[in-house]
């Protein structure tokens, strides 16, 4: 072999050599989550602690953890109609350990505010739909109404002047009542709250009338006295409270809304991380605990794939986009 070929082939050697590192991460997708997670993960909660996106996401996170055996971290971030949480998260790296727990307002926001820092199709990876369930129409014990159409004949009366509660701007708790007003021609003047939980006890101080909320943490305050409930915004009764009848049934004929919450991940997440974490929160809701514990507060779990929940996410924004016309509702 003579020099010159001795060297064309070292130097093919050391090509190799040079572009083989950067070549193998391309073939080595599975391996990222098979080594996910390997530090503490941040899951955002757009909403103050106590409330029902705080509860769900608290229950799920410490359960990833045991999974895991690494910190699932809950960090609460209100502010803005879930915004706040939700632009941090959109500016995070891909790399699967920040994540948010979106919810029904994060499908209205893009129709109700005029300027969003972050697009909710774009700037996320859906990677699983956590829970669904229905509103309550709750208020205070001394409120003389026992039912939804003595609730609407008190609203009507001369000289009365209703308020009710909203985990804040924008929220499904805001529009729930939005549409029940527009339904039934009562007048009520919206206190908006920068969650639920901090609503709820102002409700049951008699400094709001009343409040559309989750079943998730309404049903405490009424099962302990503070509050009273009336029905729930879902088209069927509720087998967390299935004495409660549905608004609808109450004789405001066509009244839905529900309420959701789910995980989200940056855009550019690995795919394989996503479908990992997808499998272990479909494990986890199945879970006979978690399913007693979300059941009993008329929370139904979520399910189906990382797209499914992606397809679903597509269905609300359609629906609350009409909803947010038709209230005429605008944020700034």
């Amino acid at each position: 072999m003579n020099d010159r070929r001795r060297i064309l082939i070292r130097s093919a050697v050391m090509t190799a050599g040079a572009v083989l590192p950067f070549a193998l991460p391309v073939a080595q997708g599975p391996a990222v989550a098979q080594d996910y997670p390997s530090k503490p993960v941040r899951i955002i909660v757009p909403y103050p602690p106590g409330g029902p996106t705080d509860i769900v996401a608290r229950l799920v996170g410490h359960k990833l953890s045991e999974r895991y055996k690494q910190a699932f971290v809950i960090d609460n971030r209100p502010g803005a109609g879930g915004n706040l949480g939700a632009e941090a998260v959109a500016r995070s790296p891909a790399d699967g350990y920040s994540l948010v727990v979106g919810t029904t307002a994060h499908a209205i926001n893009p129709s109700l505010f005029k300027q969003m820092n972050y697009d909710l199709v774009r700037d996320f990876a859906p990677v699983a739909l956590l829970t669904r369930m229905p509103l309550v129409l709750v208020v205070h014990p001394e409120l003389p109404a026992s039912n939804v159409a003595e609730f609407i004949a008190h609203a009507r009366k001369p000289g009365v002047n209703l308020s009710y509660a909203s985990s804040g701007n924008g929220q499904s708790t805001h529009l729930a009542a939005e549409l029940f007003k527009s339904m039934t021609g009562v007048a009520m003047v919206h206190v908006p709250y920068k969650g639920s939980a901090p609503a709820l006890v102002d409700v049951a101080g008699g400094q709001v009338a009343a409040m559309f909320d989750t079943m998730l943490s309404a049903m405490p305050q009424v099962k302990a006295g503070r509050l009273r409930a009336l029905a729930v915004t879902s088209d069927r009764r509720s087998s967390a409270a299935p004495e409660l009848p549905t608004i609808a049934e109450s004789g405001v004929a066509g009244y839905e809304a529900t309420a959701w919450n789910g995980l989200l991940a940056p855009a550019g997440t690995p795919r394989e991380i996503v479908d990992e974490l997808n499998r272990a929160i479909n494990l986890i809701l199945a879970q006979p605990d978690v399913l007693q514990r979300l059941s009993a507060d008329g929370a139904d779990p979520g399910t189906g794939s990382a797209g499914d929940f992606e397809s679903f996410i597509q269905v609300e924004l359609e629906k609350w986009a009409k909803a947010v016309k038709s209230s005429g509702a605008v944020m700034n």
